[in-house]
């Protein structure tokens, strides 16, 4: 079912109905087949950067396409909903860009930014450690300065789109502590850079997730995003968009969720009527849907903050607590209306609630989002 979205201007009415129009042709028809194979999608990520859809909170000079950021996750929630590896891909690109476009010199940006928005390549992100995974003050990934540049050796992991991406934001170590931490952007092909065999995840098959190994790789010194030890705050403040993109990609899968459901109830009967008739099943059916609205709501509104200039680093933690919740209580609950059938790869709503389990998990568990929230409520 369409949402109908209180959109600002016709432009962003346009460009939901053109993600909807990519989305329906291109993503339905090959998402049940990539995900059961956990192939590849070769192609997909290139279509929707030549629709424009890989680039859309970054401004047109660089070649962005310009859209609040209230706009650009509804359009992710959007691909969400027809595909979550894929949507969460696009949400984790958009990440990587963020550190160079908030934080690069304008040679730096002249030099990379175009070809990284031109929707011809994809980014990664590279934060996360074996042993540091919330707590990224712990890395241990060491960026040695040498003549030139610096010498990478060490570990990352968790990489979305992991020996695949054409680029990755590095975090490492070049100091004590955690005002030692520097940001790099890496290129694809780095000497000394391999990856380890994709993750068997739980879902989210189609788009790997693997490992990066740094062997003595050399990143020139003008690939260094910032100053030395500013790394940290690269990364969190990049955090902060990312945990709206997940939130946006949590609530397509609730929406999806809820609308298989919806069709099963409608179709399937019990007792002489449809089973969506049944008070007990209607009336969970309509607290999946308050979930979907609700979290819905809670992300854009911490959008329409950021788009505004204003503080959001806590309405961006409560928009990822609210949604992943929501899309693993939604998902859950779809299972239940088909009963049996929601138990089989039959139907998607097994593969939802799979995916939807990742959600709480990356761009800071939700603990860590609570810790987040509760912080800011103590230094009131």
């Amino acid at each position: 079912m369409a949402v109908d979205r209180l959109l600002p201007t016709d432009e962003a009415r346009d460009l939901i109905q053109l993600t909807r129009d990519v989305a329906d042709k291109v993503l339905t028809p090959i998402v049940d087949e990539h995900e059961k194979a956990e192939t590849y999608p070769e192609g997909v990520f290139a279509t929707l950067g030549e629709a424009g859809l890989l680039s859309l909170p970054y401004p047109e000079e660089w070649g962005g396409g310009a859209q609040p950021y209230e706009v650009y996750l509804q359009v992710l929630e959007e691909i969400a909903a027809r595909w979550a590896s894929v949507a969460v891909a696009v949400s984790v690109h958009s990440l990587a860009c963020h550190p160079l476009m908030a934080f690069g010199t304008d040679e730096q940006k002249q030099q990379w930014l175009p070809e990284m928005l031109g929707g011809n390549t994809v980014g990664a992100y590279s934060l996360s450690e074996p042993q540091a995974g919330s707590d990224a003050a712990a890395l241990t990934c060491k960026a040695t300065a040498t003549d030139g540049g610096y010498i990478v050796n060490g570990a990352k992991a968790w990489i979305t789109h992991g020996g695949i991406a054409d680029f990755y934001n590095l975090f490492a170590r070049t100091g004590e502590g955690s005002k030692g931490i520097s940001c790099f952007l890496v290129p694809k092909g780095t000497e000394g850079l391999t990856f380890g065999k994709p993750e068997e995840k739980m879902g989210l098959h189609a788009v790997p997730t693997t490992s990066a190994h740094y062997d003595d790789a050399f990143v020139p010194a003008e690939r260094r995003i910032g100053a030395e030890g500013q790394g940290l705050q690269i990364a969190f403040s990049a955090l902060d968009s990312g945990r709206l993109g997940i939130a946006a990609v949590a609530v397509g899968l609730a929406q999806a969720a809820l609308d298989e459901a919806v069709a099963y109830a409608q179709e399937r009967t019990a007792f002489g009527k449809k089973i969506i008739d049944h008070q007990g099943l209607g009336f969970l059916l309509a607290d999946m849907a308050a979930a979907v609205d609700s979290a819905r709501a809670t992300y854009i509104d911490a959008a329409r903050r950021r788009d505004a200039g204003l503080p959001y680093s806590r309405n961006a933690s409560v928009a990822k607590l609210v949604a992943t919740d929501a899309a693993m209580k939604v998902t859950t609950d779809a299972v239940q209306v088909l009963g049996g059938y929601g138990y089989t790869r039959d139907f998607r709503v097994e593969r939802y609630m799979r995916e939807a389990k990742i959600t709480q998990i990356f761009e800071g568990t939700n603990q860590i989002q609570r810790l987040v929230i509760s912080r800011t409520l103590a230094a009131n």
